[in-house]
């Protein structure tokens, strides 16, 4: 099924192709995706109303969080995330848990590489969403994901932060696995506790790496 200009743009963003700060011209999004500029205008105007786009003068650009917004979201997230892991470790079938492991496993191989990491990061926290089982948790998490791509920096870029990471990814699913929703709650809350606190870190000290 083709993509509409909304889902290009969107996913654009979330890639990094743009971001923060980057004008978005109507001319150039409708070559670029080889669509018309009439869908491009309407996918625009609808990612300004949902925030992801803001206003400069006349031109409209990726929207940037600060200091309050990023706590916000982060508080959100963590409730969210944690219900949702909560959830995998009632109804997350084994293959699900074998999915989840593997992407560990899989996902070794990148710890030197923040924005490969970073893709892979999303991956594995869209896999627990799903083994929730619960589609309107899944729905809400993709709208504060899709927040998430307003962040330019990857916490996963501060130094030794991959291999943390991976190694808190894998106390969350051992809880999954052992049917322990309250551990998996736990872990995951802790787990995006952390992110947040290096983030924050990078952010203090100006670091603006890539985001992936």
């Amino acid at each position: 099924m083709q993509k509409d200009a909304y889902t290009l743009i969107l996913e654009a963003i979330d890639a990094g192709v743009y971001r923060p700060g980057d004008r978005l011209v109507e001319s150039e999004l409708a070559e670029r995706f080889g669509v018309s500029r009439t869908p491009v205008r309407e996918a625009l105007q609808r990612l300004e109303t949902q925030s992801m786009l803001a206003r400069d003068g006349r031109s409209l650009i990726v929207a940037s969080l600060d200091h309050n917004q990023l706590a916000e979201l982060y508080v959100v997230r963590a409730e969210l995330e944690a219900l949702a892991a909560r959830l995998a470790a009632k109804h997350a079938a084994p293959e699900e848990i074998r999915v989840l492991q593997d992407m560990i496993e899989e996902d070794r191989a990148h710890v030197d590489d923040p924005l490969a990491l970073s893709r892979a990061n999303k991956r594995f926290h869209r896999q627990i969403h799903l083994a929730s089982h619960n589609r309107y948790l899944v729905q809400q998490l993709d709208l504060v994901h899709r927040s998430m791509a307003l962040v330019a920096t990857t916490s996963l870029a501060a130094e030794g932060r991959g291999e943390t990471a991976l190694a808190e990814h894998q106390a969350i699913v051992e809880a999954i696995r052992a049917g322990d929703g309250e551990g998996a709650a736990l872990a995951l809350r802790r787990h995006i506790s952390k992110a947040f606190e290096t983030r924050l870190k990078l952010d203090a000290t100006g670091a603006r790496p890539d985001r992936g």
